[in-house]
């Protein structure tokens, strides 16, 4: 086996030192270890492959054991251990095996499961993968509306015959207009065809809801008509429904933080400082302090370089690498038995398409060295605070990308000014079951299952992006907008947006007491945290 590692990396260009070699070669699986070593020469650009560059890629090494099989996993485990990989493969699961996707557990023992696949490497995209994305997910949405009671007669649209009365049919929005009439005129296909509904402006509630319909969403109708038009009665959204609020059994707390956008000039240190020394009880007046377990950050954990023209005017680190070198140095203070969750957002060091992968250990290496730091990628659902006979909390995670596109297209979002009350955004989009269901909101990689569709119905939803603090529930969701640690920028002004700074939500899990900490203002680090009750309904 010795020799044919030997010669696949003659033929990729590198070499192997004698341990990682003898190392490679006691796994029995050459395959896999071809696997390894390719990415490894891809992400490292080395021509040389020694122990020390395995060690230095251990997140990446760790996330390549979780994609193989059980059984090549066994067989790397005694490698792992050599090498002493900081991220674990937990064998405890949550769920229906549908539903799991890779598992990793930091060390510091709190529960928490990762339910979402972070997307594999791009291939090339060709038009047949968009056909398929959007046929997978007209498909999925389908069987969840099927499912609703209000959805009476369902039937096809190439099986609408004659004049039929009370029917209802399932379709994507393909287009949208008002009619002289005032009317709105809906082309909506399903995988047998395509029609024309319309909405009535005489009749208020259904119309209500048409206007604030976005394109590619996929809806059920009901009403009458013909296999030319059919006149709408009431519109069925998918939506996202919880049937009951969880209480953990166990007294612990989970807290809520993104867009840092550290690396630039308006970054609020002191904020940030004082917020580390209350996670390590330095501040007055922090009773629950040692019962926080869950730290989430939800995006832009760095300002990132080249985001926008003339961004090196802000940047008071110029240097990508050096931004994730100086804010691993922070969360470094944080206690190590507070697991840390992040996830990537537009500034980071990732794909600006979506579904985003975990932050790229070229860049981003030192956090990766952190012990209680778990990575997920964008939007990601993570379970957290499992016990026995305690199924734990389901987290989705979404950066919020899409945000500013529903806030200025959506009727009512128009008239909410939502970038400013972003909650409401993603109480919409839990309605539609979807993080970007019009094709121009995000830009986004057609994978063969929809990444964006909210497959799981959360338990939490947090959001950053918008740089705004809001705190609400939709059908029993907690809805969280996490405020920034940056302060104005021009571009913000420009456009009306009010950002909150420094504020963190923090959720009890058992009682589901929320409250929000205000670290913001140049006080002493010492003083007593400001804290808002919020009343979460």
């Amino acid at each position: 086996m010795d020799k044919e590692i030997l010669k696949f990396g003659m033929e990729r260009g590198f070499l192997l030192d004698k341990d990682v070699l003898k190392l490679l070669g006691e796994v029995g699986d050459i395959e896999s270890v071809k696997l390894i070593l390719e990415n490894i020469k891809k992400y490292s650009e080395t021509k040389i492959i020694t122990r020390e560059i395995l060690v230095h890629n251990a997140g990446r090494v760790s996330n390549l054991l979780l994609s193989l099989p059980e059984t090549a996993r066994q067989k790397f485990e005694k490698l792992k251990i050599k090498l002493g990989l900081e991220i674990e493969i937990s064998k405890e699961i949550v769920g229906t095996p549908a539903e799991i996707g890779p598992i990793r557990k930091a060390d510091n023992l709190n529960p928490v499961k990762i339910l979402s696949v972070p997307p594999s490497h791009a291939k090339k995209i060709v038009v047949s993968d968009f056909v398929d994305y959007f046929r997978g997910r007209f498909s999925k949405m389908k069987s969840i509306l099927q499912e609703n009671p209000n959805l009476p007669n369902l039937i096809s649209i190439d099986k609408i015959y004659g004049n039929r009365q009370g029917i209802s049919i399932i379709g994507m929005i393909s287009s949208k207009r008002m009619t002289k009439n005032k009317n709105l005129l809906f082309e909506i296909e399903d995988l047998t065809g395509k029609i024309r509904v319309v909405v009535n402006s005489n009749k208020p509630e259904v119309y209500k809801k048409a206007e604030n319909i976005s394109l590619d969403s996929v809806l059920g109708f009901r009403g009458s008509g013909s296999r030319e038009i059919l006149f709408v009665n009431d519109i069925i959204f998918p939506d996202s429904v919880l049937h009951e609020k969880k209480n953990a059994p166990a007294e612990e707390y989970a807290l809520f933080i993104g867009d840092l956008h550290f690396g630039s000039k308006r970054f609020l240190k002191k904020g940030f400082l004082k917020f580390i020394d209350f996670l390590n009880g330095k501040l007055l007046g922090t009773s629950e302090v040692g019962k926080i377990k869950y730290l989430f950050i939800v995006g832009d954990l760095v300002t990132g370089i080249g985001n926008y023209p003339s961004q090196e005017r802000d940047l008071e680190i110029l240097n990508l690498e050096d931004q994730y070198l100086q804010v691993a140095e922070l969360l470094r203070q944080i206690r190590k038995d507070i697991t840390i969750i992040v996830s990537p957002g537009n500034h980071d060091g990732v794909r600006l398409m979506e579904p985003q992968p975990l932050l790229d250990e070229k860049y981003a290496w030192p956090l990766y060295n952190l012990k209680n730091l778990i990575f997920t990628g964008n939007p990601a659902t993570v379970n957290i605070a499992a016990r026995k006979n305690f199924p734990g909390f389901n987290v989705l995670t979404y950066h919020g990308f899409s945000y500013q596109f529903y806030a200025n297209n959506v009727p009512y979002l128009v008239s909410k000014k939502a970038m400013n009350v972003p909650e409401e955004i993603m109480k919409y989009l839990l309605k539609n079951r979807h993080l970007a269901p019009a094709h121009t909101s995000v830009q986004y990689f057609p994978m063969e299952e929809d990444a964006l569709m909210i497959k799981i119905i959360p338990d939490i939803f947090v959001s950053g992006h918008t740089h705004k603090s809001g705190v609400s529930y939709h059908n029993n969701i907690l809805v969280i907008s996490a405020s920034c640690w940056e302060s104005m920028t021009p571009y913000q002004e420009k456009f009306g947006n009010e950002p909150d700074h420094c504020k963190v939500p923090m959720l009890n899990l058992k009682t589901r007491e929320i409250k929000i900490l205000d670290f913001e203002g140049e006080e002493e680090s010492k003083e007593e945290v400001r804290e808002v009750k919020v009343d979460g309904k």
